[in-house]
């Protein structure tokens, strides 16, 4: 997988926040089972709370030293919303949603 430009990533983000879809990147390490839990929790978390409305760009840190250094990441795995500003930043295995959902600035489900 080969990293955009950061001028390449913004016009690609702006499009996909013109048409209203919240943009996320999650830095993991694929040597810790923490990452491959945030992983699996992440796209679950997105799939149940912004169904279709999201993108979630997954990337290794070992792989995307550059990436990790520019978005000034210093613990893995970390989500970054990148889009809708302003940015916010989770740290963790993604598994306490309602602290995600908070961090993101999401709003509940509604009950069924």
């Amino acid at each position: 997988m080969t990293q955009p430009s950061a001028q390449q990533s913004s016009s690609s983000e702006a499009s996909l926040a013109e048409d209203g879809r919240h943009v996320y990147r999650l830095y993991v390490s694929s040597a810790s089972p923490v990452s491959s839990r945030a992983i699996v929790n992440a796209r679950v978390f997105f799939d149940a709370h912004l169904p279709g409305k999201h993108r979630l760009e997954v990337l290794d840190i070992a792989s995307h030293v550059e990436a990790a250094r520019g978005d000034q990441i210093v613990a893995s795995p970390t989500l970054i919303r990148l889009l809708p500003l302003p940015r916010r930043q989770f740290i963790g295995d993604m598994s306490n949603t309602e602290r995600l959902r908070s961090t993101l600035g999401l709003k509940p489900l509604d009950p069924v």
